[in-house]
């Protein structure tokens, strides 16, 4: 039997994407708080994130909004990384507040957008590794959000994942 390599593009894909998810769940944090929410969308869920992208740039015109909604169709997956809002309890004052408790929600802690950089490197360098092509999208992050697909999440980032000849998200 012969397997060619168009055959195995979306599992191979998919693989690298749920080790991106590892990586980013043992990804350092803050005062050992993990507040983040992973998954991985496919290809039926791309396609609705991609609309999402197209409504928000209909409503803001931002130009790279309806770049990024066309970009992420040529990704076999999406893995998303976001978090919980959640203070530390540390009263640090890095959030320009001087407690926790005086933080109004609206503001993030410093610490969970923190955590969520670092998984996100995490991920990215697992990506490097397996050689698949990917872009980190905080624009697709704000569609996922606007969709409450990662539930409890306040802040989402993307990153397609793409096997191709080309990366897709290279020349923007």
């Amino acid at each position: 039997m012969i397997i060619r390599e168009r055959e195995i593009r979306y599992e191979t894909a998919l693989k690298v994407a749920q080790r991106m998810l590892t990586a980013a769940r043992t990804a350092p944090k803050a005062c050992g708080i993990d507040n983040l929410r992973l998954g991985i969308a496919t290809m039926e869920d791309i396609d609705t994130i991609s609309k999402k992208l197209k409504e928000i740039y209909e409503e803001k015109k931002l130009e790279f909004l309806l770049r990024d909604s066309e970009n992420i169709l040529a990704a076999q997956c999406l893995v998303m990384i976001g978090c919980k809002n959640v203070p530390t309890g540390l009263d640090c004052a890095y959030c320009g507040f001087d407690t926790c408790g005086a933080k109004p929600a609206s503001v993030p802690c410093f610490f969970a957008t923190h955590d969520l950089g670092l998984a996100i490197g995490s991920a990215v360098s697992v990506a490097s590794d397996a050689k698949v092509d990917t872009r980190v999208m905080f624009s697709v992050g704000l569609a996922i959000t606007a969709l409450n697909i990662m539930e409890d999440c306040d802040y989402c980032l993307a990153i397609p994942v793409s096997i191709s000849g080309k990366n897709p998200f290279f020349d923007r």
